[in-house]
């Protein structure tokens, strides 16, 4: 059975180069609603490259990560292992040992989802420091409203060649479900972004998707060559309005 989360460590280039960064707002509130800067511990949850990494590095936290891809782990020790606060593992959350550690903030940039839902809630509860944030984070994205006819032409290339052998169960793990976890003020909240492709960089930044890694052939080459012609029949171009959500609860003080 393929196991989503250890695919994109097949792509280390190509996840860095088309993998969506987020908000600049989005990493200033953050910063302020959690107070990170010197002195400060942080964890980040699977980094992959580093989407969600260089704001967060910069204030001169404490700054931990931990990488279940050995390319992804990495890919990261060459960005920023000569940052001095810059600390990461190879291995798995689910089972890491982390000893004594805690942590002032745990974040995570579209990684929780692949933990299980109860270990994922337990386990951030009991590494974070009385009073610590759980950031989680995300990207809801539209290209629909932007060019409905495209976004029909390409609904149809999904239709005839999007047959992956193993299927993605979106939407499984349940954000709102933190307090049931013992966490307190869990809110939500969303900026907007915006992201244009060519056909070539939209085929690329699809290709790093995992339920679009693992489709068979010969429908993977049929499906990537629907996408990119769609979109250069419509002029070469695809927009995005994107939607960046931060997703923010606290362990109690007491």
């Amino acid at each position: 059975m393929v196991e989503f989360r250890k695919i994109f460590d097949t792509i280390p280039e190509q996840f860095d180069q088309y993998r969506p960064r987020y908000s600049p707002a989005l990493f200033a509130d953050l910063i302020a609603y959690a107070a990170i800067g010197p002195g400060k511990a942080v964890l980040e949850l699977g980094p992959g490259t580093g989407q969600a990494t260089d704001p967060i590095l910069a204030t001169g936290c404490d700054y931990h990560a931990i990488e279940l891809g050995k390319h992804l782990y990495q890919k990261m020790k060459e960005k920023y292992g000569r940052c001095p606060n810059f600390h990461i593992v190879n291995d798995d959350f689910i089972t890491h040992d982390f000893g004594g550690m805690r942590f002032d903030m745990i974040y995570s940039a579209a990684t929780i989802q692949w933990i299980p839902e109860e270990t994922a809630f337990s386990k951030t509860f009991a590494l974070l420091k009385p009073g610590g944030v759980l950031a989680m984070m995300l990207t809801r994205s539209d290209y629909r409203a932007p060019n409905e006819a495209l976004y029909q032409k390409i609904q149809q290339v999904y239709g005839a060649y999007f047959k992956p052998n193993t299927p993605y169960p979106h939407g499984s793990f349940q954000y709102a479900n933190a307090p049931k976890y013992g966490y307190v003020d869990f809110e939500k909240r969303e900026y907007p972004g915006r992201r244009v492709f060519t056909a070539e960089e939209y085929v690329a930044f699809c290709g790093t998707h995992c339920d679009h890694i693992v489709i068979p052939e010969p429908y993977k080459t049929r499906f990537f060559d629907g996408l990119r012609n769609a979109v250069l029949e419509a002029g070469n171009r695809i927009q995005f309005n994107d939607t960046f959500v931060l997703y923010l609860t606290k362990k109690p003080l007491q």
